[in-house]
């Protein structure tokens, strides 16, 4: 049987990602939002506990200090979704924890003035004032860079191709979060992936009828099962002689917050105490703070993806940094040890479930905020063990690498340009970071190692984060390798981004990203 001229054709090019079943402005029913904003809400908690759990008793602190934390980071965690949601790029984009101010914070952990405290509980106080001083100082960076329109200007060139690197690596740069994460209670994150790849993908193809229950709510049906396995595993006795970090791995009441949470309790201001402010620790955390911008770039372009939105406009990115800056200012006013990021995890549930709704995660963030102050019941939903989470994340970590992968449907694949800021940005993007924290975890320090700990942290921090080494290196290859060549804009896909560069001059870019209501007038830039 001859072959059909059409079956030769290339797949053709979609400004817009079609395999979403609702988009940014279309909500799916009330009562399926609310079950899908819970499933938000419960892939984000891996990354909030597990922060707290690397911090915390680093900083002389106990159980009853890492529940507070972690209702902290819950707290300003759904006030800065909402904020992002309806503020700044309405994307929908759940903020969380960021693993790439762990660095500097540790540093100032460790640093010689907290080391010397002798009281466990003093040390902590003393610690967290002076992180939450650092990490105010790396919210000025962003609010400034944001608002007042460096950053519209930086991503206006940016093209597709230089893209790719970026949102591939804010996926793929996490695998130490990960696998590795996953191997440390086999028994339980091994079924935990293999049965959620099962209900998602195959399982929908099986029941056609029952489709968008399993791959939509395969997160919210994995998990339980998983857990309630893990408890059974616990309370036979299973882990009772196994070492005490297997049992910390595994068991389902190790985690200690329960007892440690009070029933009700709202989060406030300074309740640590006034912030310290010391100038090396800022200028690591600003450091933190730039490579956090970078990644969360790329975390917001594949959200745009798979939300089955337009390409975001330069402003609508620069006003999503800013409002970042805002919930990072929060993370500090608040004490939460860490700062606000956009989450990767919950980018790929987009992907995974197939909606991209803003409504969604609007009803995650009142989840966030409501069992932020029923302690007692956020920290059962915040006990469930880490390798659970993170074969979840095994899942949603691919979905949002693939979706900058995506992006190469807008570049010419034929070219050795192409190939050369492609190849040459992903191969540094991985190797840089990789020798960095290898050097990290034999040396003790990483290789930048001089008098200055704020320089060395600096460095450091930069060149750990794959997704900033990958765009550094593609943006300043793509925007001055051959660009008076003609044909090379038309390889880096600029045209097909070139016609959203301003929302205000596309109906559906206006239709996604406008503000609700009119603050032009105060604000020209937005």
């Amino acid at each position: 049987m001859a072959q059909k001229a059409d079956d030769f054709a290339p797949f053709p090019v979609k400004e817009q990602f079609p395999a979403i079943d609702y988009c940014l402005t279309s909500p799916p029913p009330w009562p399926e939002s609310v079950l899908l904003g819970f499933q938000h809400y419960l892939v984000m908690l891996g990354t909030i506990v597990l922060i707290p759990t690397i911090l915390v008793p680093q900083m002389g602190g106990g159980h009853e200090e890492k529940a507070r934390v972690i209702q902290n980071l819950l707290f300003v965690a759904g006030i800065s979704t909402l904020l992002q949601s309806s503020l700044g790029t309405r994307l929908p984009i759940v903020i969380g924890g960021s693993f790439t101010y762990l660095l500097p914070t540790v540093s100032i952990i460790l640093s010689d003035r907290f080391v010397a405290m002798a009281d466990p509980h003093e040390r902590f106080v003393h610690t967290m004032k002076a992180i939450q001083g650092a990490v105010i100082a790396a919210s000025v960076f962003q609010v400034v860079i944001g608002f007042c329109g460096p950053w519209r200007i930086i991503v206006r060139f940016l093209s597709p191709l230089a893209a790719v690197p970026m949102v591939t690596l804010a996926g793929l740069g996490l695998f130490n979060f990960g696998f590795p994460v996953v191997a440390q209670c086999v028994e339980i994150g091994l079924p935990s992936l293999l049965l959620l790849l099962v209900l998602s993908m195959y399982v929908p193809h099986a029941i056609l009828k029952r489709r968008v229950v399993f791959d939509r709510f395969s997160v919210l049906i994995t998990v339980p099962i998983i857990w309630a396995y893990a408890h059974i595993l616990t309370k036979s006795g299973v882990y009772n002689h196994s070492s005490l970090t297997t049992q910390f791995n595994c068991r389902t009441d190790s985690a200690g917050l329960i007892g440690a949470s009070s029933w009700i309790r709202v989060p406030y201001p300074f309740q640590w105490g006034t912030p310290t402010f010391n100038a090396g620790d800022s200028f690591a955390m600003m450091a933190a703070s730039f490579a956090s911008l970078i990644e969360s770039t790329g975390t917001i372009v594949a959200a745009s993806r798979l939300a089955s939105a337009t390409s975001v406009p330069p402003s609508i990115l620069s006003r999503g940094v800013g409002w970042q800056g805002v919930g990072v200012f929060l993370s500090g006013l608040f004490g939460t040890a860490n700062c606000s990021a956009p989450s990767v995890e919950n980018t790929g549930l987009l992907g995974l479930t197939r909606v991209g709704s803003r409504r969604v995660v609007e009803i995650s963030a009142v989840f966030m905020i409501f069992f932020s102050i029923l302690g007692k019941f956020g920290s059962l939903l915040a006990s469930i063990p880490l390798p659970i989470a993170a074969a979840v994340n095994c899942l949603l970590f691919g979905y949002v690498a693939a979706t900058g992968l995506g992006l190469l449907q807008f570049c010419n694949l034929n070219s050795l340009r192409t190939k050369l800021v492609l190849g040459f940005s992903l191969f540094i993007g991985l190797s840089v970071p990789q020798y960095f924290k290898e050097f990290q975890k034999v040396a003790g320090y990483g290789p930048v190692h001089t008098p200055t700990r704020a320089f060395n942290d600096i460095i450091n921090v930069i060149f750990s984060s794959p997704a900033t080494v990958a765009a550094m290196v593609a943006y300043l290859l793509d925007c001055t390798l051959f660009l008076h060549n003609s044909e090379t804009q038309r390889d880096r896909g600029w045209h097909w981004w070139e016609k959203f560069r301003s929302y205000k001059t596309d109906d559906r870019s206006e239709e996604f990203y406008a503000l609700p209501f009119n603050l032009s007038k105060f604000f020209p830039s937005l």
